[in-house]
């Protein structure tokens, strides 16, 4: 039965809050609203640590906040039970599980990639993996598009990323800054709730938020020093703690709200691995518990792996897939616990929610953009530029379409619309599926 926050809650030792957080870690597959779902059973309804009221006024926040929402809230979760070592534990135990996994992946995949019967294996992945990022935009459109405001904003996201190559964090800016002139000037245009007139407390944390940001902010740079310092600002290590950092702070709206982003710049700038390399990676993170932005740390360890100099391959990938977590979830310990003794003062600024909601509308663009971007890169082997005055993109050879790539992605959008099936159900088919079709057709 759900504890609301007028009765008295249990309050968990160390110990428990440890052994429920792995388990947690272990268990958290599908998901952001997977493991939130996962982390409410198991908090508030089963062993009432937490008030229902509580813990959606702090799901409110993680929402605010960059990063993976479903990680910030296990965070938040072990500080209200336990201060700072509760957050540190909540928080490192819904990411360590994942992680070591998808390393283990990663590594496999640095050595394996090259095999026909891996590549005919992650043929079928990256084409349940079109399906599945179809039904994400699906899932946050219905949920955020409520007003025609709201769809214009998507329609100019979407257009800025793929016809005009706008900049990602550019595109978040604009929209924050856009619902926050609506919210004073036409709040009905973004449908938002009326915010709470209940007082608050006149206590103004501040000397608990710089001490967080100093200290963590500290941690968060402490190996981008180490790395200048040992092997330079040339050195790819640099590059990819740099890139990903910069990622922490623009990672609103989930990971697939900057996955394209990531693949344009990983992809397209830095050259760290391929297009369909790319969506592999994704296919790899949806089978692995932990937050779905885990997907940055297969990025880092291949492209360390590929450039390794002055270490052995296998070294340089593990330090850059060390190093690309710590820079990727270290910002999450820090707003977390900056933030959450403000939380009933950011939950009552209403232009901070107005900027929030518009941005989750652009997210639906940007999701949009990533969804073509997969299509074209994994089923057509080939694309051609086009251009209509200032718009200029990527158009799809017909020709090269890839049949078997096709026939999947068909197949995995069939079982996850209409059968049900989970992803991880929906990706090991298609694997099989895969090697299958693999075996039928000749290599091109």
């Amino acid at each position: 039965m759900t504890v609301s926050s007028a009765e008295v809650l249990a309050k968990p030792t160390f110990a428990e809050l440890v052994r429920l957080s792995a388990r947690i870690g272990c268990l958290s597959f599908g998901g952001p609203a997977g493991q939130i779902a996962l982390m409410h059973r198991e908090i508030v309804e089963e062993r009432g640590w937490v008030g229902e009221d509580e813990y959606l006024h702090a799901l409110n926040l993680c929402h605010l906040l960059p990063g993976p929402e479903a990680q910030q809230l296990a965070i938040w979760i072990g500080w209200k039970l336990h201060g700072l070592k509760g957050g540190l534990a909540a928080g490192l135990l819904f990411v360590i599980p994942g992680a070591l996994v998808i390393l283990a992946l990663s590594v496999l995949y640095g050595f394996a990639a090259h095999l026909e019967w891996f590549a005919a294996l992650f043929l079928g992945i990256k084409a349940a993996v079109l399906a599945v990022v179809v039904q994400a935009l699906l899932r946050v459109a219905g949920r955020a598009l409520n007003t025609n405001f709201k769809r214009g904003i998507a329609a100019a996201a979407f257009i800025a990323l793929f016809a005009l190559s706008a900049p990602f964090p550019l595109v978040l800016l604009l929209a924050g800054v856009l619902g926050a002139v609506a919210t004073a000037l036409r709040p009905g245009w973004l449908a938002l709730k009326p915010v709470s007139e209940a007082p608050v407390s006149a206590q103004r944390p501040w000397r608990q938020s710089l001490a967080a940001i100093a200290g963590f902010g500290a941690l968060w740079a402490a190996p981008m020093v180490l790395v200048a310092l040992t092997l330079g600002q040339h050195h790819v290590l640099w590059q990819i703690g740099v890139f990903f950092s910069k990622l922490a702070v623009v990672t609103f709206g989930g990971a697939y709200a900057v996955l394209a982003y990531m693949a344009q710049q990983a992809v397209g700038n830095y050259h760290w691995l391929s297009a369909g390399e790319m969506a592999d990676g994704l296919g790899l993170a949806e089978t692995t518990p932990g937050p779905l932005i885990m997907v940055t740390q297969f990025v880092g360890y291949l492209a360390a792996f590929r450039a390794p100099a002055p270490f052995s391959p296998l070294a340089a990938g593990l330090l850059g897939a060390a190093l690309t977590t710590w820079v990727t979830f270290a910002p999450c310990f820090l707003w977390i616990f900056a933030l959450a003794p403000w939380m009933e003062r950011l939950e009552r600024a209403p232009r901070l929610k107005g900027a929030l909601a518009a941005i989750t509308a652009a997210v639906v663009g940007v999701i949009a953009n990533l969804s073509l971007w997969f299509a074209l890169h994994v089923l057509f082997k080939a694309g051609q530029p086009v251009s209509f005055g200032p718009l200029r993109f990527e158009a799809p050879l017909l020709a090269s379409l890839d049949w078997r790539a096709a026939l999947l992605a068909a197949l995995s959008a069939l079982l996850i619309f209409k059968a049900g099936w989970s992803v991880i159900r929906v990706l090991g088919l298609a694997a099989l599926g895969g090697l299958a079709l693999a075996g039928l057709t000749p290599p091109a």
